[in-house]
């Protein structure tokens, strides 16, 4: 009976201990929610409170996704498709008549959609004229534009780039979405404050935003034109070319004109050694002659021992 008694103390004593334990697990685990809920609260507020710390200092003005900077924190880009590429190309045309090509190419970049930049014409030291030309065309008729000018001429130089910004493009659209977020934000702080300090504050904190978002907007205006319009660079040069196309070899008419260049050229300059050396000759020639004469009157003189 005494062993009987002992073996249900003990059980009725297990299962105290067992319910006691269930009991504080339970409530250890309802505390750890509580306390989890309660930092997360916390966290939130204390979120809210670095919104609203525009009233206490510049540091407590920043976002909590630093949307001063910029910075989506934590957002999403937004989703663009296809790619953004920069197209730039240099041509140097040489042609035989600058005037009609640079007509030429004004009127396929302004055909494409397209328009006429900078222009500069000059003539180089052997009288022949160049002129330098900036075309921007769409970016779908850019190639057969390139082909277009190319064939105005003979192509002396081509150089094409094309630069992928597809990053920069979606990074700046984020940014853009997130300082305006922001903007958003401090607007409708300035609305709920009731004092004076907090109202200069959160005016000096919309302005800075601001002035950021304007650069944002900016940034993102440049590369959707840089990216929608190709840049083309046109030089062209005068060259004498007999015929069509871009054919450069001399021909007949070529050589026979330079031969003839050649001997007038040579011409002159004999023409211009002969006046060169001419007062010398002149001089020379008086100074024989003069000679001559003495020589001469010497020679008739008689001589001492000739006969009276």
């Amino acid at each position: 009976m005494h062993t009987s008694s002992t073996s249900r103390h003990r059980t009725t004593r297990h299962r105290a201990v067992r319910a006691l334990s269930g009991v504080l697990l339970a409530g250890a685990l309802a505390l750890t929610g509580c306390t989890a809920g309660g930092d997360s609260d916390s966290s939130g507020a204390g979120n809210d409170k670095a919104a609203a710390a525009g009233l206490a200092g510049p540091e407590g003005a920043k976002d909590a996704d630093g949307a001063r900077g910029g910075k989506p924190g934590g957002r999403k880009p937004p989703k663009l498709t296809g790619t953004h590429v920069i197209h730039t190309a240099t041509l140097t045309v040489r042609v035989k008549d600058v005037h009609k090509a640079l007509g030429e190419a004004r009127a396929a970049a302004e055909d494409a959609g397209g328009l006429v930049g900078n222009e500069s014409t000059s003539r180089d030291g052997g009288g022949r004229e160049r002129s330098r030309v900036v075309l921007r065309v769409p970016h779908e008729a850019y190639e057969d534009v390139l082909h277009a000018l190319e064939g105005t001429g003979r192509l002396l130089g081509r150089e094409v780039k094309a630069q992928d910004v597809t990053d920069r493009v979606v990074d700046v659209e984020s940014r853009v979405k997130s300082q305006r977020a922001s903007v958003a934000r401090v607007r409708e702080l300035m609305d709920k404050a009731t004092k004076l300090s907090d109202v200069v504050t959160l005016e000096g904190e919309l302005s800075t935003r601001q002035a950021d978002l304007e650069s944002l907007l900016a940034q993102r205006a440049s590369l959707k034109d840089r990216t929608s319009m190709a840049t083309i660079t046109l030089s062209l040069t005068e060259g004498v070319r007999e015929g069509g196309g871009g054919n450069d070899d001399p021909t007949f008419g070529d050589a026979l004109t330079g031969g003839w260049d050649a001997f007038v050229t040579g011409l002159r300059w004999i023409a211009v050694a002969m006046a060169a050396i001419l007062p010398f000759a002149a001089a020379a020639a008086l100074l024989l002659l003069l000679w001559l004469r003495v020589t001469r009157r010497r020679a008739k003189r008689p001589g001492p021992d000739s006969a009276p």
